[in-house]
């Protein structure tokens, strides 16, 4: 099965957050796919952990190369579709993107983001849940 994984599901697991085990075993054995936006949206996310002082430098880059050991399909998605439905909803695009790529692929969604959960429930995704 195809699981569209949110940004904090990645730095969750790389962080050793206490969801960590869970996320792990509930995509254990199934392809992550994500919009090609990933990478960037993890950098500015690792980057913001520096900024306040929750990673060191010498942190940063390695979580990012955990981060880049998690095997992922990145995928394009229609921006336009995105767009409206963070305007319909409204919320951020880069949030959308990852909805978009679940609406898309039909493909149930994980992620630690509560609104992007409810969003997502109204949209028919399947949501993955991450007991915290």
């Amino acid at each position: 099965m195809k699981i569209i994984a949110d940004t904090n599901t990645f730095l969750a697991v790389t962080l050793y957050e206490p969801e960590r085990d869970e996320i792990i075993r509930l995509t254990l054995g199934h392809e992550l796919v994500a919009p090609d936006v990933l990478p960037f949206e993890i950098g500015n996310a690792l980057s913001a952990l520096l900024k306040r002082h929750r990673l060191s430098p010498k942190e940063l880059i390695n979580v990012w190369d955990a981060t880049q050991g998690i095997p992922v399909d990145l995928r394009r998605i229609d921006i336009r579709k995105a767009l409206e439905i963070a305007s319909q909803f409204n919320i951020y695009a880069y949030d959308a993107y990852f909805l978009t790529c679940a609406v898309s692929l039909q493909s149930p969604l994980i992620t630690l983001d509560r609104r992007m959960r409810e969003v997502a429930k109204n949209l028919g995704i399947r949501i993955l849940e991450v007991s915290h």
